[in-house]
């Protein structure tokens, strides 16, 4: 990987402003959904107070998420010189090593923060945090390679912040086994959703030498296995949820499943022109599923 693009490294202080921009706040959105997921699929009798609602949407979303965007903009800011020269490091609003204690700080108080909710909250946030530095920090730098990647970030933001809902919304002990299967599932599903997010930089990834799915295998075939691991879990939910009779939530993934398949259909048919189409689309119907799952394990439909 070319590292050699100069990085403005100039003292002085960064503003709030670039730290928040650092943080990424639009990012935040996918771990609060499917912490809200899982406190949903504990259903209506839960241990959670209003304060550990916003104390785990906080934790999720701002914290751990945000603390994996300070950490990848800090070892991906030679890259960023080259391709995003305004993005805050790379540019000098976040001067000097700034961002590399705004990374390490900001990681200990989401972790301090996790111990507060509960021990198994505590360690699905020490795992999620780990992935964070692992995905982005060399020598592991998961990032270099899109199997291995994607299914970090993807166990990240879907899996482990809906185990932290259910675990928050059950008072800090491990939630049930179906909750916790169908938090795998909807991890592995979403390693889709990253290789379609990665369309956007096949032309950097092939430069820099990242090898994202995109990179390794054509926009053609990496559609393909997007569509593919994203489509396979989500029949392994709705045989979970007939198995377990919960009807009304298995025909509602059915119904969602169903209108992905067409837009799956739309997206193979020019990878390259509709992946952004996709990832606004398809990606809206799999959280919608998601959260009617999480409903039906909680007892809501019945």
């Amino acid at each position: 990987m070319n590292q050699s693009a100069p990085v403005n490294v100039a003292v002085g202080r960064a503003s709030p402003g670039a730290l928040l921009e650092l943080l990424k706040p639009i990012t935040w959105f996918p771990p609060m959904w499917a912490f809200l997921c899982g406190w949903v699929s504990v259903g209506p009798d839960t241990k959670m107070s209003v304060w550990s609602l916003l104390a785990g949407i906080a934790l999720t979303g701002p914290l751990v998420c945000g603390a994996s965007q300070v950490v990848n903009d800090w070892f991906d800011r030679h890259v960023d010189a080259i391709n995003e020269p305004h993005r805050p490091i790379p540019s000098g609003k976040v001067p000097g090593n700034t961002g590399l204690w705004f990374a390490m700080i900001w990681t200990l108080i989401a972790q301090s923060w996790a111990v507060m909710l509960g021990n198994w909250v505590a360690a699905a946030t020490f795992i999620g945090l780990l992935l964070a530095w692992a995905y982005s920090a060399p020598p592991v730098r998961l990032k270099l390679n899109g199997w291995w990647g994607n299914g970090a970030v993807a166990l990240s933001y879907e899996g482990l912040a809906w185990v932290t809902g259910a675990a928050i919304a059950v008072g800090g002990e491990l939630p049930s086994t179906p909750t916790l299967l169908i938090a795998l599932l909807y991890s592995i599903g979403a390693h889709g959703i990253m290789t379609l997010n990665d369309f956007k930089s096949v032309e950097g990834d092939l430069k820099l030498g990242i090898r994202s799915l995109p990179a390794q295998l054509g926009r053609a075939r990496a559609a393909k296995v997007a569509c593919a691991f994203m489509l396979l879990p989500q029949l392994g939910v709705i045989g979970l949820l007939t198995n377990w009779q919960l009807n009304p939530s298995a025909v509602t993934v059915v119904l969602v499943v169903g209108a992905q398949l067409l837009c799956m259909k739309r997206l193979l048919s020019d990878p390259e022109r509709f992946a952004p189409w996709y990832n606004a689309s398809g990606v809206s119907l799999y959280v919608l599923g998601m959260m009617s799952a999480a409903l039906g394990l909680g007892g809501w439909l019945t």
